[in-house]
């Protein structure tokens, strides 16, 4: 019979793993990471990781919606602090500093190696639309925060940005030594077209 948990205890073991997974995906990725490592730097039974998780791919994808979700609170609290000054120059400059930020980070070094589409590749068709059904939402909600913004073509917008965010991957075909002025551009040309004053 299966060990049951407290609440405490779940939450205590899920912690762990997320953050040994964070540490096992800055130092192997996706592939060079296994159960057997997860588990021993858990300090966990092996059993105990599948109570949590049918696969190591399931876990990395909570990981992955952790991050996700870190940088979009990071990007609505600096929306929300300039509330009605918003315009669309500020809203590119912030969108602009969140892609930025990601350079170097362990992040961007999975999504450029292949690693992070193989996960989505593995992972069951379902995840992946509740995962763009949350952008989604997310993006309901920065529209709602700031004033003059088109409020239908949401789901256009949101795989918009979703699609820029995709070309961090290929930086170098891009030119590495335009990228960050076409990463502007690209970032900005949405935003626009997100203001009542951009047609779509």
């Amino acid at each position: 019979m299966p060990k049951t948990f407290s609440d405490s205890e779940r939450a205590c073991i899920k912690n762990r793993l997320m953050e040994e997974a964070k540490k096992c995906l800055a130092l192997y990725g996706i592939k060079k990471t296994t159960v057997d490592e997860l588990v021993q730097r858990a300090k966990i039974p092996k059993g105990t990781f599948y109570l949590f998780y049918k696969s190591k791919e399931l876990l990395f994808f909570d990981v992955f919606c952790s991050l996700h979700d870190e940088y979009q609170e990071k990007m609505m609290s600096e929306i929300s602090v300039l509330k009605d000054g918003i315009n669309a120059e500020k809203l590119t400059d912030i969108i602009f500093r969140l892609y930025k930020s990601l350079d170097g980070s362990y992040l961007l070094k999975i999504m450029t190696s292949g690693e992070l589409e193989l996960l989505f590749r593995k992972l069951p068709p379902e995840l992946n639309k509740l995962h763009s059904e949350k952008d989604d939402f997310r993006m309901e909600e920065l529209v709602s925060m700031v004033p003059n913004m088109k409020t239908e073509n949401i789901r256009v917008f949101s795989a918009a940005i979703r699609g820029i965010f995709i070309s961090l991957l290929h930086k170098q075909e891009i030119g590495e030594d335009v990228f960050d002025d076409a990463l502007r551009i690209m970032i900005r040309g949405v935003v626009l077209q997100m203001f009542e004053g951009g047609k779509l």
